[in-house]
C-alpha cells in the first residue's frame, strides 16, 4: 500500500504533499524534511529504492522516487508493493501531467494545485493504484474539463454571483429592520448603485 506520495523541488520545498495514513501535522512536516535529506544525499547514478527514514516507518517501508528537472517524485510504500511497478507509476504520473500540462513544470504545480490533485485522485486513492493507463486517466481528466466547461467553470463562479446580485430588482431598499429587540438601520446606499 502507498503510505505517501511527496513532490518537493531541488530545494525542498515541497510541492505536491499526499499522507494515506494519519499523522499530525508537525510529523508530516518532519517526514518531508526527512525524505528529501535522504533523497538528495544520493547520487544520480544510484538506483532510486531506499528504506524509509525513522519517522514513516524505517526498514519496513521503502522510499521509492524518480528525479524529474527540478522536482523529486517520492512515493512511500510498504513492503507488499513492487519496486519497478511503483517506478512505473511514478513515470505515468508524470507522463499524464506533462500530457495535461504540456510540459509540465514546478510553476504548474504550484499554480493549479487543484487539477493536480485530481489526477492524483485518478492514479491513487486512499494509497491503492487505481488506473495504470494513461489514455484512461486523460480521458476522465478530459471529460471532468468538458464538464466545468459547460457549467461555466468555477472560475467563472464570482462573476455570476455579483451580476446575479446587481440584478436583483427590489423596488425599495429597507431603511428600518427590526427583529424583536434588534432594530438595525440601513444606510443610504444609493451613491453606490
Amino acid at each position: 500500500m502507498i503510505q505517501a506520495i511527496l513532490v518537493f523541488n531541488n530545494h525542498g520545498k515541497p510541492r505536491l504533499v499526499r499522507f494515506y495514513q494519519r499523522f499530525p501535522e508537525e510529523i508530516q512536516q518532519q517526514i518531508v524534511r526527512e525524505t528529501f535529506h535522504l533523497v538528495l544525499k544520493r547520487d544520480d547514478n544510484i538506483c532510486n529504492f531506499l528504506e524509509g527514514g525513522s519517522l514513516i516507518g524505517g526498514s519496513d517501508y521503502k522510499l521509492i522516487y524518480r528525479h524529474y528537472a527540478t522536482l523529486y517524485f517520492v512515493f512511500c510504500v510498504d513492503s507488499s508493493e513492487s519496486e519497478l511497478g511503483i517506478l512505473d507509476l511514478i513515470q505515468v504520473f508524470v507522463e499524464t501531467l506533462d500530457k495535461c500540462f504540456e510540459n509540465v513544470c514546478e510553476l504548474d504545480l504550484i499554480f493549479h494545485m487543484d487539477k493536480v490533485h485530481y489526477i492524483l485522485q485518478e492514479v491513487v486513492m486512499g494509497g491503492m493504484v487505481l488506473e495504470t493507463n494513461m489514455n484512461e486517466i486523460v480521458a476522465q481528466i478530459e471529460a471532468q474539463n468538458r464538464l466545468e466547461k459547460s457549467e461555466g467553470g468555477l472560475s467563472a463562479a464570482p462573476a455570476r454571483a455579483v451580476s446575479a446580485v446587481k440584478n436583483i430588482n427590489l423596488p425599495e431598499i429597507p431603511r428600518n429592520i427590526n427583529l424583536g429587540d434588534l432594530n438595525i438601520k440601513v444606510p443610504n446606499l444609493s451613491q453606490f448603485v
